[in-house]
């Protein structure tokens, strides 16, 4: 079959190559997937380079989150059949960028109807990532006032629109008027381009006096720093990533006197610790995507052949929303 390869560690477009290679061995536990479409994240990059915290052995095919349709189901492997359409993450070193994948069961859901293959591909990691951060780890409540960091990227822009299902007022901060375009587009209430303006400053007026309840933060370095100016009294910082390089060491003496929490989010650990959690998630996200309330912002649908094209554009912070690449035909 046809597969994109890391042969050796180092940026995507250095160290990526399109082959011929072995069908994937279903082991216990695990599906196999007909690959139809596959959402590029930052940890495939990040995986790419050897910085990730899961390093697959070389050579490894990446794309860490697909929808497809089962072909075969290993031994021991309950409520999934061969022809179901899912959604979920690939098990390394077989990730989806290939015609043929493999995924853990632990991490395989239905494929909501209403979406398409490129949207259902890119509804699991940001948008349980979203909801698990705002509902479970913050617990935002209708009502209140949501901050998101980089709004318009993969995880942002369905934190964004987590936040207006759950009825908060959210406040979108990205960087770029076409970035800041799409955040109004998924319905943010307030937009603030931090390259056109004082952020600070943008994120005090638009929080007004009492501050912003719930920060979801994937970026780290000075957008924490700022969120920590504008959160409110009893406010919740959720700490997703650190897509902007720096990871922050926060002063917990501002907290105590402040009177906020810092809350860490480790999505993945929910599929191993503690499984109800991201099922509850998937039930309500597939519920809201239904309703039209949610779906996944797909800037871009690439051929197969320009996956590395993708995957290098969005390690440097070129994209926007999602970009998803169609399995071969």
């Amino acid at each position: 079959m046809r597969a994109w390869q890391v042969g050796r560690l180092g940026e995507p477009a250095d160290v990526m190559t399109l082959a011929e290679v072995s069908e994937p061995v279903v082991q216990p536990g695990h599906v196999l997937v007909d690959v139809a479409a596959t959402a590029l994240n930052f940890p495939d990059v990040l995986m790419a380079r050897g910085e990730y915290q899961v390093r697959p052995p070389l050579p490894f095919v990446p794309g860490v989150e697909v929808c497809g349709r089962v072909v075969e189901v290993g031994e021991g492997v309950t409520g999934v059949a061969v022809g179901d359409r899912v959604v979920g993450t690939s098990a390394p070193p077989a990730g989806g960028l290939a015609e043929r994948a493999l995924m853990p069961a632990a991490a395989v859901f239905p494929a909501p109807e209403p979406l398409d293959d490129a949207k259902a591909a890119a509804l699991t990691i940001g948008y349980q990532t979203a909801y698990v951060g705002l509902v479970r780890r913050a617990g935002l409540r209708a009502g209140e006032t949501l901050l998101v960091h980089a709004a318009s990227g993969g995880v942002g822009s369905a934190a964004v629109q987590v936040g207006k299902a759950l009825g908060a007022r959210v406040i979108a901060v990205v960087g770029g008027a076409e970035k800041a375009a799409a955040a109004t587009d998924l319905g943010a209430d307030v937009v603030i381009d931090r390259t056109a303006v004082d952020l600070v400053p943008a994120l005090k007026e638009a929080a007004g006096r009492g501050g912003v309840d719930v920060v979801f933060d994937p970026v780290g370095g000075s957008a924490y720093e700022a969120s920590t100016k504008v959160v409110a009294f009893e406010g919740r910082i959720v700490v997703v990533g650190f897509a902007g390089g720096t990871i922050p060491a926060p002063a917990l003496n501002h907290a105590l006197v402040k009177n906020y929490s810092i809350a860490g989010l480790h999505w993945g650990l929910y599929l191993q610790r503690d499984h109800a959690v991201a099922e509850e998630a998937h039930r309500q996200l597939s519920a809201w995507a239904a309703e039209g309330r949610i779906a996944p912002l797909v800037s871009e649908r690439l051929p197969f052949e320009q996956a590395v094209d993708g995957l290098t554009r969005l390690g440097q912070g070129r994209t926007t929303g999602r970009v998803v690449v169609l399995a071969p035909r």
